[in-house]
């Protein structure tokens, strides 16, 4: 009785382990395409009105501004969700004026950043609301 109860305990637990193991795959990420290449295209114009003198117009970061592409940016934001980043931006950025663009123009900015990344376009729009894009891991790139 001892050996059938300690087998079904482990086939639960293992069922268990593996059913947890599928659903953080399929939990959505930014390799699902959360922007489109036109959201990508307006960021890019936006970033550089508003973000490239500090960050340089190859996102790589000038003097105390952080690169915004490569192993250090993604490692930095790898398993957060996308609304943090988002938020991150919207209430920091640009320095010397913080929350002074749309949400609109954070999302196509950020949109920018992704695809700088190396991250797929999706078909539909990044959202520009926070509550939403926090059900997107921030996950590297593949």
């Amino acid at each position: 009785m001892r050996n059938r109860i300690a087998m079904l305990t482990a086939a639960l637990t293992m069922s268990a382990a593996i059913g947890g193991t599928v659903w953080a795959q399929s939990a959505p990420s930014v390799l699902d395409g959360v922007y489109t290449e036109a959201q990508a295209t307006k960021g890019q114009s936006e970033f550089a009105q508003s973000c490239a003198a500090c960050h340089g117009s190859g996102l790589s970061g000038n003097g105390e501004a952080p690169a915004l592409v490569g192993a250090e940016f993604i490692s930095d934001w790898a398993g957060l969700s996308l609304g943090e980043l988002y938020d991150r931006i919207r209430t920091t950025m640009p320095q010397d004026t913080p929350g002074k663009l749309s949400r609109d123009q954070y999302a196509v900015i950020l949109a920018y950043v992704l695809k700088a990344n190396g991250y797929p376009a999706g078909k539909k729009d990044m959202d520009s609301r926070s509550e939403y894009l926090k059900a997107y891991a921030f996950v590297p790139p593949k």
